[in-house]
């Protein structure tokens, strides 16, 4: 054998080892990323306000809701999301009896969480179920609770125990989901919208419309009679002011008139002659007149001064 065939058979040799070489490193390497990459694949994070549910083969193995960094099996775990925050849900519209036998239209929502994530997935399958569930008790209960009630005392603000009524409402809707056992709570139940049905509406408003009209009319009949009453008490009021203040006059009047008799009485005691005369004319204004025809002496002392003499 020839020193060349030598040289290419170790030459061939040295290639054929490099390439396993290269081939055993890309393997390890590729092992490596695949082993990588089921690491990422089979970690998930909890965040905050919500429920990482893990499953194994189907069933529910655990919960995590502490918010961080968790891990699954590989291959037979798998993981789902529930949310843990409060949510909002619109009941569809529902036809009820009042007391009375009124139908009416009500619309009404409810506020709700998730409790016990493992329970609701076990008796309610879904956030959807669970959904289905409470809008059918909430709807049971609404329509017992007003049924108790007359169709006035919904639809009347003043006489309405509507606050009381969503409480209720709220408290037996979360005694049925506690007792079927649904893993959710309800934190609130509100009536936000009652309608009629078209056949009632118009006699209704018509009804209702009377009944304001008839409520106006009561308080004008008690705003006249409060007005009667105020006029009676100031005329009563009047009266007795000018009865006391015609008293006070007379009273006033006979002092004046007295004290006027004595400053006469003073005057005249100083010259009765004078005051026989002065009472004698004062009588004469009051008993003759321009018919009066009066026949006196010529020399008599009265018809001397009429003419005008004084002696």
């Amino acid at each position: 054998m020839s020193d060349q065939t030598i040289m290419n058979r170790n030459e061939s040799q040295r290639t054929g080892m490099e390439w396993r070489k290269y081939i055993k490193s890309g393997l390890l390497l590729l092992l490596f990323f695949v082993i990588l990459g089921i690491l990422f694949a089979n970690i998930f994070i909890v965040k905050e306000g919500e429920y990482r549910v893990v499953r194994q083969f189907g069933e529910v193995v655990r919960i995590e809701d502490t918010p961080g960094i968790k891990f699954k099996i590989p291959f037979i775990q798998s993981v789902s999301t529930l949310p843990k925050y409060q949510m909002s849900y619109d009941v569809s519209e529902a036809e009820i009896n009042t007391k009375d036998k009124k139908r009416m239209i009500i619309d009404n929502y409810a506020v709700w969480k998730i409790v016990d994530p493992k329970m609701m997935i076990t008796n309610a399958r879904s956030v959807i179920g669970a959904e289905t569930r409470m809008e059918e008790f909430i709807y049971s209960v609404v329509r017992a609770e007003l049924g108790q009630l007359n169709y006035d005392e919904i639809i009347n603000d003043e006489n309405s125990s509507r606050g009381s009524l969503n409480d209720r409402v709220t408290e037996k809707v979360n005694e049925l989901l506690k007792n079927d056992h649904y893993g959710i709570r309800v934190t609130d139940v509100r009536m936000k919208r009652t309608d009629l049905p078209n056949e009632n509406e118009q006699s209704v408003y018509t009804r209702m419309i009377s009944e304001r009209e008839s409520k106006a009319q009561e308080y004008l009949s008690q705003g006249d009679a409060q007005k009667n009453r105020i006029i009676a008490e100031t005329d009563r009021e009047v009266k007795e002011l000018l009865s006391k203040a015609n008293a006070d006059a007379e009273v006033v009047r006979g002092e004046g008139e007295g004290e006027a008799a004595k400053i006469y009485n003073q005057s005249f005691s100083k010259d009765p002659e004078f005051y026989q005369l002065f009472r004698t004319l004062e009588s004469y204004k009051k008993t003759i007149n321009d018919k009066t025809v009066i026949v006196l002496p010529a020399d008599s002392p009265y018809a001397r001064m009429l003419q005008g003499y004084s002696n």
